[in-house]
């Protein structure tokens, strides 16, 4: 809530500065002591409970300064204004041995005289989202220096408790589906404190803040939790939207000129309005409504990823997204009590996901008017570095929704979904981060996640499923797919000190999956959770409270022993790299043991595939797929085995998830030229209007989630064939699976410059390409089995 004709102006203001032990325009931070500034809280309240709350400081500068450096957090989260004007907002989401804080320049917005510094800091407590860590509500700033130590948190900083805001927890019986993203908001606008971040705001009766104890940073002697750590990555981006569509109106006049911002909407006394709004896109934003009157009506916002048949039997159906008649909307919502002023402004304090948002006005005595209602995009500041255009005009809207759900699923950490959970898990980020490399070039929220991942590990060697979480999730294959990761990064950037701080905890999973391989040779009754996928035959048990697991999770699997095998045969290349011979030594010799004693026990030779476990009762791509890449069978038999696994409708499918990896096995085959022809579930969902790609087939729960942005990977690694072939992307190889395409153009940034490539068929079964490399970047193009040097620069081939 504030002044909302300031917000264009510093949307694309904020400049972060990440802090340094020694910077030679601002001297030396506390970066190995005790921060002089203390975390502080408002006097008389549970620390723990839902809240929000407000700080408040003056301070005097006898000139506008050059620069203003400041260093700031809170738990759970704050906004920060200064002179009305909101300038960073955060932290970044951690855990309480890395609880990061935001560096800012706040000079721009600093003038002579007398400023005010105000600040916004909510907890919401035990309603608080599953992927939120907490210790309680607290708010620290710190100036970087002497000079700016004014302004540093202590009992000079006022505070008030918000009583206006209530929390709407999520009715979960009323829409049937897991939701863990923390609640919505209830502003009651007769107790809110109008006007608060103003310099002439009187806060007279707010109280000096509660002192806890210093800031203190990660690494010091006797320091307390939260650890203090600078943030990692850019701030999110903040863009106004304006809403297109009414899609309905009840009760008044379907009107547009609110959401255009072009006229105000009237809603009349004693009336009861609904009206629904179509972004005709999903979206993650922060919705901002500016209203006049209507004192104790009611205004609710609904929001929903798609509108559901309304009919006795759903059973969560939602049909063509683009569809309304028949439906309702169902999900999470926010409340505005308006207290019958003038121009005030509503603005959500975590952003809500949507395509739907339903307004349901109830007034009483006094009309209500809408004078504009429009909101503020945001997510992690990916900016499209990478294209691909082919002769076939129908890849063009996978590889534009591909990024857009991309775009969404990644915030201060990546999400397996914006609306559901917003949680960081391995299994959805592996996908994530190649797609972040491949087609934005940008390594900072890949390198975090690999952190965070690391940092979750148990004492018993295994890495958290989801992380930041405030509960423990274990998933075993989810810990071999982090060491995927670490893998992918490194042939894909040149960032060697960065992977060797992760050798020992990878041992550590390895390790963790070895104890449980028994005199069978095969993996045997692990604990937790064994999810592999969503498969239909897999569905989730509502008395056990698991799902996704395939026949022997709780005996001998094949699908969790051949993955546990592939990923030892990856370690095992990073172990050689890193001097741990030895380790790499064993690794290897023990996924060779499992790989025979796999195929003794699943192999079944009559129908010429594995089985998912010795009683050879069910068959799955999944064991399949993993039988391939880590060549338990055969070379010679592999290739036919594919074809059965592609063309044997009677085995357990890959979902989305799974043909990932499907592809991969495809693409070590030779086979890659089929991938394109396995793209038909993605058009489906196209043709059911969605508008990002879903979590699974119809039916699905989420309609936007971050392994189904693989084409926007799959279109540049596979169909134009650009893979790293060394560590680091020293060199290149590019071996094309065209498919029935005609030609393909791509471009993808390299640590070097962009790597471009565009492939043409030509008559007699020749293929031409002109590729471009850029630096001192080589490497080979491949075709049929022909093989030629790339030189750095452009270069023209016939094959």
């Amino acid at each position: 809530m504030k002044k909302s004709e300031l917000l264009i102006l510093f949307l694309f203001c904020y400049t972060i500065i990440l802090p340094q032990k020694k910077d030679k325009q601002t001297g030396s931070f506390y970066s190995d002591k005790f921060w002089p500034a203390s975390w502080i809280t408002t006097p008389d309240n549970d620390l723990k409970a839902f809240g929000v709350y407000h700080f408040r400081k003056k301070i005097n500068l006898e000139k506008k300064p050059e620069h203003f450096i400041i260093h700031v957090s809170a738990d759970n989260r704050y906004k920060l204004f200064i002179n009305e004007t909101e300038v960073v907002h955060g932290p970044a989401r951690g855990d309480l041995e890395n609880w990061f804080y935001e560096t800012v320049d706040i000079a721009p917005f600093l003038h002579k005289g007398e400023n005010i510094l105000a600040a916004v800091v909510w907890n919401y407590g035990q309603y608080k989202g599953a992927a939120q860590i907490s210790l309680r509500t607290a708010f620290i700033l710190q100036g970087h220096n002497e000079p700016e130590a004014i302004v540093n948190t202590n009992a000079s900083w006022k505070t008030f408790k918000d009583e206006s805001y209530s929390p709407l927890p999520y009715d979960r019986n009323r829409a049937g589906l897991y939701l863990d993203v923390g609640p919505g908001e209830r502003v009651d606008a007769t107790k809110y404190p109008w006007n608060w971040a103003a310099l002439i705001f009187n806060d007279s009766l707010w109280k000096a803040s509660s002192v806890l104890s210093h800031g203190s940073p990660k690494g010091i002697y006797l320091g307390g939790e939260p650890f203090l750590v600078p943030r990692k990555i850019p701030l999110m981006k903040l863009e106004q939207r304006r809403i297109p569509k009414v899609a309905l109106a009840k009760g008044v006049n379907n009107d547009d000129g609110f959401i255009k911002g072009t006229a105000r909407l009237i809603i009349p006394s004693h009336t009861n309005a609904i009206i629904l709004l179509d972004q005709t896109y999903l979206i993650a934003a922060y919705p901002e409504i500016k209203i006049s009157g209507g004192r104790n009506s009611s205004v609710t916002i609904l929001y929903a990823e798609a509108m559901y048949d309304s009919s006795s039997n759903r059973n969560g159906a939602k049909g063509n997204r683009n569809e309304i008649k028949g439906k309702e909307i169902l999900g999470y919502y926010d409340r505005i009590l308006p207290d019958g002023q003038p121009n005030r402004v509503f603005r959500s304090l975590w952003f809500r996901t949507y395509r739907y948002m339903q307004l349901e006005i109830s007034t009483k005595e006094e009309p209500l008017i809408i004078q504009d209602f429009y909101v503020i995009a945001t997510g992690y500041p990916f900016e499209e570095k990478a294209s691909f255009t082919s002769s076939d005009n129908s890849l063009k809207p996978i590889w534009d929704v591909s990024m857009r759900t991309a775009k969404l699923c990644a915030h201060e950490t990546y999400f397996d979904c914006p609306y559901y959970e917003q949680q960081q898990y391995s299994g959805d980020t592996r996908i994530q981060a190649l797609v972040s490399l491949y087609a934005f070039g940008d390594d900072r929220l890949v390198k975090n996640a690999i952190e965070q991942f690391n940092n979750s590990i148990s004492s018993e060697g295994l890495t958290r499923s989801c992380y930041p979480c405030a509960g423990a999730q274990y998933i075993p294959p989810f810990s071999l797919f982090w060491i995927n990761m670490v893998h992918d990064y490194w042939m894909l950037r040149p960032d060697s000190a960065f992977v060797r701080t992760f050798i020992r905890n990878m041992d550590d999973v390895l390790n963790w999956h070895e104890q449980y391989i028994d005199s069978a040779g095969m993996l045997y009754k692990m604990p937790w959770w064994k999810f592999v996928d969503w498969a239909t035959e897999w569905p989730w048990d509502n008395k056990l409270s698991i799902g996704g697991q395939p026949a022997g999770w709780d005996g001998y699997s094949s699908v969790l022993t051949l993955q546990y095998a592939h990923t030892l045969m990856i370690a095992a290349e990073l172990f050689e790299k890193y001097n741990k011979k030895d380790l790499a030594s064993h690794y290897r010799q023990l996924a060779d043991k499992i790989k025979k004693a796999s195929f003794k026990e699943c192999w079944d030779a009559e129908k010429g595939m594995f089985a998912d476990s010795p009683e050879k009762k069910e068959f799955s791509q999944h064991a399949n797929i993993w039988a391939i890449l880590t060549d338990a069978i055969p070379k010679n038999k592999q290739a036919a085995l594919m074809e059965k696994i592609l063309n044997e409708p009677k085995i357990i499918q890959g979902t989305f998830f799974y043909r990932f990896y499907l592809t991969r096995a495809l693409i070590k085959l030779g086979m890659g030229d089929r991938y394109l022809s396995l793209l038909q579930p993605w058009k489906n969902m196209l043709n059911m209007g969605l508008t990002t790609f879903a979590e699974n087939p119809e039916p699905t729960r989420s309609d936007c989630h971050a392994w189904n942005a693989s084409p926007a990977y799959e279109f540049l690694a596979t169909v134009c064939g650009i893979q790293s072939a060394e560590p680091g992307f020293k060199k290149v190889r590019i071996e094309p699976q065209l498919g029935t395409l005609q030609w393909a153009e791509g471009k993808i940034p390299h640590p070097q410059g962009d790597i471009e490539v565009k492939i043409k068929r030509l008559p007699q079964n020749k293929l031409a390409a002109e590729i471009i490399l850029p630096g001192t970047l080589t490497g080979e193009f491949i075709f049929k089995g022909q093989k030629v040097k790339l030189k750095s620069g452009y270069q023209k081939l016939v094959l």
